[in-house]
């Protein structure tokens, strides 16, 4: 008789108090039902990451906490290709909330930078705490989560799961990525391939190994199944 695995409840984090209490407040009250994969769960497991580096890698943890809480206030890819919104929407949240200047600047930085922009783009965090927050964001691309949220997005933004006849185009340029309409699978080489050796901290590399291999087996077994020879 095969053994049933029940899997465990997931145990909510009590919010703490505070600025960041407050901001995390106003991020899962606003993404709460969001469905392309850049919900508040996401939000949540990337702040849960970014503390994790941080304490591990002895950076400021407020700063990459709030920088994880707001890094999708307003992503780009939902603003018209617009990457000036996300930075003016965390200023306008974190002036409201009380922050000072120099946290402000900080994690602003981090929400004008964190994104990916294309296979040959290279967008480089000038402090620790946005790398932190980089990698916490990446790892969730990854894995089986990652897995799971490039297709619940290709689905949002109407692609196709695959095309055999489409091959993926390493993008030269942020204008060039943000300009893709290539199917899922692609997304795979074009991205989330690339994102492992891409991990600016020693933390974000350890635990970004494993969910890269998973994402491998995962590609071959869905091309296997495909019969992509």
């Amino acid at each position: 008789m095969t053994e049933q695995v029940q899997s465990k409840p997931a145990v909510a984090a009590a919010v703490p108090e505070g600025l960041v209490g407050r901001v995390a407040e106003h991020i899962k009250a606003k993404f709460q039902a969001e469905s392309s994969g850049h919900d508040w769960h996401h939000i949540n497991r990337v702040w849960r990451l970014a503390r994790q580096i941080a304490e591990a890698e002895s950076a400021n943890r407020e700063i990459a906490e709030l920088g994880a809480l707001v890094h999708d206030i307003a992503d780009w890819k939902f603003h018209g290709g617009d990457d000036s919104v996300g930075p003016r929407e965390a200023e306008r949240l974190l002036r409201e909330e009380g922050a000072a200047p120099e946290v402000i600047d900080q994690v602003v930085d981090i929400v004008a930078t964190i994104s990916f922009k294309g296979a040959g783009v290279h967008t480089a965090m000038r402090t620790l705490e946005g790398k932190c927050v980089q990698d916490a964001d990446r790892l969730d691309a990854i894995g089986a989560i990652g897995i799971a949220r490039c297709f619940a997005y290709g689905g949002h933004a109407g692609r196709l799961i695959y095309d055999p006849d489409v091959p993926p185009v390493m993008h030269a340029s942020a204008e060039e990525y943000k300009a893709s309409k290539g199917h899922s699978l692609n997304h795979f080489y074009e991205k989330l391939f690339l994102l492992k050796n891409r991990m600016n901290t020693a933390t974000g590399l350890a635990l970004a190994e494993e969910r890269h291999q998973y994402m491998e087996g995962f590609v071959a077994r869905f091309l296997d199944e495909w019969g992509v020879q």
